[in-house]
Order: structure tokens, then C-alpha cells, then sequence
């Protein structure tokens, strides 16, 4: 709520941007949240497996939903910090010698830093043009890992046992859980994991309720004119860009943590870590936070299910993704949030009024 004035009536008007419902949304997340925390102590190692791809997916696709939703950056190249992530993670373990789960969390700010010289060049390009210049980047990142010797060259490297046998927490939860060390790990990867979805949702609904969020929804609405109003484009753009670098690689470091395997073809595949992530938040809605949750959701029941087509499988995938386009271009949770009204992390400002006996507020 900004500040509130009353007017010649004796009213109060103020903005608001949560509502009555999305303050109890929030509250049932977060028990669910909870919750969540506590799943290993009764979910099986399949299903917590199943999980952190869920979580770290959440937070991939948040992170292009900021980009081409709000920002109007069409990356087809997110898969160039994923591959950064993995190898700096890599890097740091194997050569650094850090701890693996310290080193996730200093893999996102050495790939931030690493974004910024790569935006300077991609940047200079608008449009197609910017798609296509950010797949070209992640194709030389690719290659330029490739020759990278000490980490495996281009048929990729391993983690030792030895590497993450002594991880921080791990003799903790072996202990409490009563589970083997390679169970442990997962243990530890599942909530890592779950940090990292909650952590970028909540920074991108951070972000979009800010005054850099209103920066975003003016140039959304045309360039042009927010521009006119002082609203610096490239900057702002910016910003997002290497936001999205920090969580994508964040992500992407936690994943190879847990396959405790890199190669380039893996860490820079286009098909695993954007065109998915673009069906994700084609399919759940752009341009919201529900959006990408909901299309998680709905990929990985869709991955379950066809599966077993075999070719087909991405076929019909493609099928689903064109029909959803075709019959609902805001995506499902935009069709039913347009419908029903119902916005679990809403960000347009709304104009109050109140009742100046009211202490409770809007």
C-alpha cells in the first residue's frame, strides 16, 4: 500500500496491489511450503528426484517468463548459463576443490558477472535478430567447453564419489533420516532445490511489484512512450537479462550437482533447457507468475504420459503447445485467471478506497 490521503468526502485513497484472496493464497503456499520441507522424512527417492526437476524448472521458466514476457527479450540461448552454471560448478569442486553445496550457490554470481560482457554483445542486436545472436553465443560456449581438458574436454567428466562424500549438512541428514550417503545427497539437492524455486518466484514477484516492475510494464505496453516518461529501456532490460542469468545458472548448477555428470551436449542442449522451458510458459501463461508454476506442472504430466510414443513423443508435444496457442494464446492459467478473476500473485496496482474508522487497511 502507498500513501493514503482522504479526499473532500472523508474517504482514504491509497494503491493496493495484493487482494483479500491473494493474501490467503499466499498463507496456504506457504503452509504448503512447509510441508514440502518435511516430503523426504515420507516421499520416496523416485518422487524427490521427480521434484527437484520440478522445482528447477519452476525456476528456469520464471526466469524466461521475466525475460520474453516482461521484457520482450526472446532468448532461444538460456541454455548458455545453464551450461556456465554446470561447468563453473564443476570447476570449482574439481580444480577449486570448494565444497559442492557452497559451490552452488557461488556458481549463479560468477555466471551474473560472466553475463554482463555476454549481454554487452547481444544486446546490439533487436528482435530475430537478438534470438538468433543468443543461440549463436550458447553454440560457442559449447564449443569453447569442449576443449576445456581438465573438465573432460567434449566427451564431458564425472564427479567422484570422493567429491561429494563430505558435503556440508550431509552427515546431518544421514544421521536424521537414518539413509545412506547417496541418499542423503538427495536429500540435500531436494531442499537446495526447493530454496531455489521459492527464491526466484519470490524475487520475480518482487521485481514486477517494484518500481522496476512498473519499468517493465511500460515498456511492454510500448517502448516509446516509456521512454518518454525517463524510463531507461536498455538498463532495465539489462537488469532483467542478468537476473535471468543468476537463476538459470542456479538451476543448472543443482542439476549437474545431481547427475554428478557434465558434458557440452548435455549442459548446452537447446532442446532441455529452452524449448522446454518455452513450451512451459507457452502453455501456463506468459506474462504471469502462476503461469510457468502451472506449466511445470502440466509438461511433466505430459512427459509422463507420452513417454512411451517413443518419436512421437515430441511430436505430440508440439501438437499440444500449437493447440494451447491456437485456443488459449494467454496460456491456461491466463485463460482461467481472465475468467474467474482469480490472481494468485497479482501485480497491477488497483486505486482504494477505505473507510478512515477502517485500521485494518486494504
Amino acid at each position: 500500500m502507498s500513501s493514503i490521503r482522504p479526499n473532500d468526502s472523508g474517504q482514504h485513497h491509497g494503491v493496493a496491489i495484493t487482494t483479500p484472496f491473494s493474501r490467503m493464497a499466499l498463507a496456504v503456499l506457504a503452509i504448503i511450503t512447509i510441508l514440502l520441507i518435511f516430503a523426504p522424512a515420507f516421499l520416496s527417492r523416485s518422487l524427490l528426484q521427480d521434484l527437484i526437476l520440478i522445482f528447477l524448472l519452476i525456476a528456469m521458466a520464471q526466469c524466461w517468463n521475466l525475460l520474453a514476457g516482461y521484457a520482450g527479450l526472446i532468448s532461444v540461448g538460456q541454455q548458455a548459463f545453464v551450461g556456465l552454471g554446470g561447468y563453473a560448478l564443476f570447476a570449482l569442486i574439481l580444480l577449486g576443490d570448494v565444497d559442492p553445496l557452497l559451490a552452488v550457490f557461488i556458481v549463479p554470481f560468477i555466471v551474473a558477472l560472466l553475463s554482463i560482457p555476454i549481454g554487452a554483445i547481444v544486446f546490439r542486436m533487436q528482435g530475430a535478430y537478438f534470438a538468433v545472436v543468443t543461440w549463436v553465443v550458447a553454440e560457442v560456449l559449447r564449443l569453447v567447453l569442449a576443449q576445456w581438458k581438465a573438465l573432460g574436454g567434449g566427451t564431458g567428466n564425472s564427479l567422484p564419489r570422493s567429491a561429494t562424500s563430505e558435503m556440508i549438512g550431509l552427515e546431518w541428514v544421514t544421521t536424521v533420516f537414518s539413509v545412506r550417503n547417496a541418499a542423503g545427497r538427495e536429500i540435500i539437492l531436494y531442499w537446495a532445490a526447493l530454496f531455489v524455486a521459492v527464491l526466484i518466484v519470490a524475487i520475480a514477484y518482487r521485481i514486477l511489484t517494484s518500481r522496476l516492475g512498473l519499468a517493465l510494464s511500460a515498456i511492454r505496453d510500448g517502448e516509446v512512450a516509456a521512454e518518454s516518461v525517463g524510463v531507461n529501456i536498455t538498463r532495465t532490460k539489462f537488469a532483467v537479462y542478468v537476473f535471468a542469468a543468476f537463476g538459470t545458472s542456479l538451476a543448472g548448477g543443482i542439476y549437474f550437482l545431481q547427475t554428478s555428470r557434465i558434458s557440452p551436449d548435455a549442459a548446452f542442449s537447446v532442446l532441455d533447457w529452452t524449448a522446454y522451458v518455452i513450451f512451459i510458459v507457452v502453455i501456463g501463461g506468459i506474462r504471469t507468475i502462476e503461469g510457468p508454476i502451472v506449466g511445470v506442472i502440466l509438461f511433466v504430466i505430459l512427459q509422463d504420459q507420452l513417454a512411451g510414443f517413443g518419436p512421437w513423443y515430441l511430436i505430440l508435444l508440439g501438437v499440444v503447445g500449437v493447440l494451447v496457442m491456437l485456443v488459449a494464446p494467454r496460456g491456461l492459467w491466463g485463460v482461467f485467471s481472465q475468467r474467474t478473476h482469480i490472481q494468485l500473485f497479482p501485480t497491477r496496482r488497483r486505486l482504494v478506497v477505505r473507510d478512515p474508522t477502517d485500521k485494518k487497511g486494504s
